[in-house]
This record gives structure tokens, C-alpha cells and sequence, in this order.
């Protein structure tokens, strides 16, 4: 539970702590927060990881607050299941479900997040804060 939280919810609120006042002084900044869809669609077993990942939502929806009328940005992405090493280890039965489930069919990559959090870290998304988009293929769709 500790190390779950400490790295996925307190580890980006001491980025924030530490970058809100150069992002105040300069008065702008885009930060990318990494939640996930189990924040959104919680499966049994993930308590710690389904908590952390929420309260990053809540975060950088109150950071979004926060630092707004410095022209700082807060966003996070919500990936669904995307092809790292872990996944790679999983049940083929699961990567298939999760397949199916998806409106497009497949699993993502790290390339489908990555083009996400280019364009919320770019000048295209300068109106656009305190928001989560989901990568996730229609999983939750």
C-alpha cells in the first residue's frame, strides 16, 4: 500500500510541490500526470494501484485549480492495457479479453500514449486543463 502510494500519488505531488513555484515565476507550464483506466473501472485485486491511480486524477484536477491563473496546464492520461514487459508476461487468455472488450480491437503501445502527452505538453493544448484523456482503445467506451 505505502510504496504504491508513495510512488504513483505522493511521487507526483512532490514534482508538482517542487515545479509550482518556477512554473508560477515563469507563469506558464504543462504537466502530464499517468493515471490509468482502473482509476475509472476498478478490477478486484489492484486496491492500492485503483487508489493511487484516483487520487492522481484528483490531483491534477485540484492542481489544474491551483495553478491555472499562473497559464500552468495539468492534465493526465489514463492509459488502458498497453504492451510493456509486463504485459507481455500475461496470460494470453487476459491480453485476448482485454482485446475483445476494446472497441478498436487491440492492445496499445507506448507510442499511442506518448503522442497523447506530446499533444497535452504542446502549444495545440493551451485551453485544455484539468483533464484525463483515456488511451485505452474504447475500453471504457
Amino acid at each position: 500500500w505505502d510504496a504504491t502510494l508513495d510512488t504513483n500519488l505522493k511521487g507526483a505531488f512532490n514534482f508538482l510541490r517542487a515545479a509550482a513555484s518556477v512554473f508560477r515565476e515563469q507563469k506558464s507550464g504543462k504537466v502530464v500526470n499517468v493515471s490509468s483506466t482502473q482509476a475509472l473501472r476498478a478490477r478486484a485485486g489492484l486496491s492500492p494501484y485503483v487508489a493511487s491511480k484516483a487520487g492522481l486524477i484528483g490531483l491534477t484536477r485540484a492542481a489544474a485549480r491551483d495553478l491555472g491563473r499562473y497559464g500552468v496546464n495539468v492534465n493526465a492520461v489514463a492509459p488502458g492495457l498497453i504492451e510493456t514487459e509486463i504485459v507481455k508476461n500475461m496470460p494470453d487468455d487476459v491480453k485476448e479479453r482485454v482485446k475483445n472488450e476494446a472497441a478498436l480491437g487491440r492492445i496499445g503501445t507506448p507510442e499511442d500514449v506518448a503522442d497523447v502527452v506530446l499533444f497535452l505538453a504542446s502549444d495545440a493544448a493551451r485551453h485544455i486543463t484539468g483533464e484525463v484523456v483515456r488511451v485505452d482503445g474504447g475500453l471504457l467506451a
